[in-house]
Order: structure tokens, then C-alpha cells, then sequence
């Protein structure tokens, strides 16, 4: 079987060795004016425009490039509040569980075996060992917030102007399926949300009873499908035992379905699993899956915090922390500049050295980094 995946996965890589080609864009030579004392006839385009003009154009015309962030956050954390089940499902119970800002703190449902790995309930916890119990779910936000505040008290306004549910007691109790994650992450790399959702919806849907017909004998579509019958994502071992060209009609293209194939096959010989996700330091965490190919480090950063609810990660690559941060200390945003083609509020240097002084709970302080400007930081002083 082993022999057979990897001859699927080396035929698929070979089929295409390089980006299918992008037809070219007709470029404008120049602007067509109108000849003086004829205004209802124009005379031919200029062959070519002055070269100076054209590049003042182009710089003033440039727009700040957004960040990826909250689409792509959002697309993850939506997939995982159906985990294997109808949409409509009400959520779990909260749990009060052991929490530590080092490790996982979500409860992961194990993709080939469907056992949740999970801290230990308080309920669970000896009674002799009980008073040495510090954190738990219930008040790790808290805990996390007064650190924030005690290190830099321009956190306070933030704080109290928002919520953050992610490491809430309740946001803590959600399950979450690792490889659905990570699949939902490729999913959404270069597409808009909703172009990753409708592709996601197809992707589940080849896995279950695709078949099934409305009442007038007409095939349901796959967004039908999901919201109307029971539903789960395939484990890993489905994922390889479908063939690539079925993969791909989801709307999956060659690289993102074999990057998918990739995934599927670490996650079913055991190289990963929700033991070692739940237990393994951050930076082993993190080796481990940018060595997967189509995960770079930025949407395994996200990974961590969003969906292992990791306390301690900070991402120095996402533009959205970078502008908040420069906001957050007191810089005009609005007057950055792009230098080299590059855009910078911050240096990588400078980001790291401010946010080293919030650990070990730097995802808290990243998620409020990128509240800063829908708060009026002129009160953070």
C-alpha cells in the first residue's frame, strides 16, 4: 500500500514541473487625447509613454499591501467548530482542565482514531495534588491578561475594549482536528475565503455519500450536501486511498492536492499525530510541520496559536502584527513608506525584542496587536 501512495505522489509531482502559464495582460502604450480644435475625433495612441511620469504613477498608485491574516485565520477557526459533525451541532461543555502556556491547550481529536487527547479535568486531578494546581482553563485569559498589563500597562484599554474567546474558558473546550486544520490551511493559501470554503465543501463531500439526490431526482450540491446530511473530514488514510484525479475535481489544483497527499501520508504512518502535537515543545511543533511541503512557517504560526490554542507563539512574518506594533509604540502608519519594495512598519528585530518581553504568552499579545487599530490608540498612553 506504502509503495503504491508513493508512486501516486511521484507521478502526481511529475506531471506538472512547472506553474501552468498565465496568459499575458494587454499593458496600455499610452493615454489617447483629443486634437486640439477636434474635439469629436482622436488621433492615434502615443506609441509610448514618457518613462518618468509612468513610474510616479505607479508609486503614487500603490497600495498598501493587506495582510492574509484574518481570512485565513477565520477559515481555520470555522472549520474547526464542526469537527465530524452537522454544522448545527451544539458545542461541547466547557471543561475546567489543566492549562499550561507551553503546551496545547486544545483538546485534539486524533484523525485516524477519533480519540480526543486532551489536559487532564480538574475533576481528574488527585486531591492531593490539587492545591498545587495553578492554571487552568478557566483562568488562563486572566492570568495571561494581568501579565500583559503588568509588563506594559498601554495593554489595560486594549484589553478591556476586547475579548479575546480564543483562550477563553469556552474557546479552550472546542475540539479540534489537526489534520483538518492543516488541510483547510493549504486550502486557503492564494484564494479569496469564500473561493477556499466552496473548495473545502467539494473536498468533504467527496468523502461522503455524494450520491444522495433532492426530491426531484437532481444531484445535491456539495454545499447542500454538507449543510443536510451527517458529515465528518476524512482521516488521512481516506485522503490516500482516494485517486489524485478524484482529489483535484474538488477544485484543488495539482500542487495543493498533492501537498494535501503530502500531509495525509506524515499524519498515517504516525510521523504526525495529535499525541505529539498536544505534548512536543512549540519549536519541535514547528520544525516538524514546516518540513511538510505547503506549509510554511507563517500558517504553521497560525496553526499553533489558533488551532492548538498555544499561548507563547509570535509570527515576526505578518504584516497585520508588524503595522499594530508600529501603532502600539506610537508611530504614524500612515506615513510609513515602502522601502525597496518591501513594505516595513517594524523591524523584525525591533518586533522581536518588544514581544520577548511578553512571553510566555506572546499569542495573547499578537492577537492584540491586531486590535490596535480598531481601537483609538491615542488613550493607550
Amino acid at each position: 500500500m506504502a509503495s503504491r501512495r508513493s508512486a501516486r505522489l511521484s507521478a502526481a509531482s511529475e506531471a506538472v514541473k512547472a506553474p501552468e502559464p498565465v496568459p499575458p495582460t494587454k499593458v496600455p502604450t499610452g493615454r489617447k487625447r483629443k486634437a486640439a480644435g477636434s474635439p469629436d475625433t482622436e488621433p492615434a495612441p502615443t506609441p509610448e509613454a514618457p518613462s518618468t511620469p509612468q513610474r510616479r504613477r505607479i508609486r503614487k498608485d500603490k497600495a498598501v499591501p493587506a495582510t492574509p491574516t484574518p481570512e485565513a485565520v477565520g477559515l481555520i477557526s470555522e472549520t474547526l467548530q464542526i469537527n465530524g459533525a452537522l454544522p448545527h451541532k451544539p458545542k461541547p461543555p466547557a471543561v475546567n482542565r489543566l492549562a499550561d502556556p507551553n503546551r496545547t491547550n486544545a483538546p485534539l481529536f486524533s484523525p485516524e482514531t477519533s480519540r480526543i487527547v486532551a489536559p487532564k479535568p480538574i475533576d481528574a486531578v488527585s486531591p492531593s495534588k490539587l492545591p498545587r494546581v495553578k492554571t487552568t482553563t478557566s483562568n488562563l485569559l486572566q492570568e495571561a491578561c494581568a501579565h500583559l498589563i503588568k509588563v506594559d500597562k498601554r495593554m489595560k484599554p486594549l484589553i478591556d475594549t476586547h475579548h479575546c474567546r480564543i483562550f477563553s474558558l469556552e474557546g479552550l473546550a472546542e475540539e479540534v482536528d489537526p489534520f483538518e486544520a492543516l488541510v483547510s490551511s493549504i486550502i486557503s493559501q492564494q484564494v479569496s475565503g469564500a473561493a477556499a470554503k466552496t473548495i473545502k465543501a467539494r473536498f468533504v463531500a467527496l468523502f461522503n455519500d455524494a450520491t444522495i439526490t433532492t426530491a426531484n431526482g437532481d444531484p445535491q450540491s456539495s454545499d447542500e450536501l454538507l449543510n443536510n446530511t451527517p458529515h465528518r473530514f476524512p482521516s488521512p488514510s481516506q485522503v490516500l486511498s482516494m485517486p489524485f484525479e478524484t482529489l483535484r475535481t474538488a477544485g484543488l489544483s495539482q500542487r495543493k492536492a498533492e501537498y494535501i497527499l503530502g500531509l495525509a501520508e506524515k499524519f498515517a504512518s504516525g510521523e504526525l499525530s495529535a499525541h505529539l502535537l498536544a505534548d512536543a515543545p512549540y519549536e519541535e511543533v514547528l520544525e516538524k510541520l514546516t518540513a511538510v511541503r505547503g506549509l510554511g512557517r507563517w500558517s504553521v504560526e497560525m496553526f499553533a496559536c489558533f488551532a492548538l490554542k498555544r499561548m507563547d507563539v509570535f509570527s515576526l512574518g505578518d504584516l497585520g502584527v508588524q503595522r499594530g506594533m508600529a501603532a502600539f509604540v506610537g508611530r504614524d502608519v500612515a506615513k510609513l513608506k515602502s522601502k525597496g519594495g518591501k513594505w516595513k512598519y517594524m523591524s523584525e528585530k525591533e518586533m522581536e525584542e518588544i514581544s520577548e518581553r511578553f512571553r510566555p504568552y506572546r499569542s495573547l499579545f499578537m492577537w492584540y496587536m491586531w486590535r490596535v487599530e480598531e481601537t483609538d490608540v491615542s488613550t493607550l498612553e
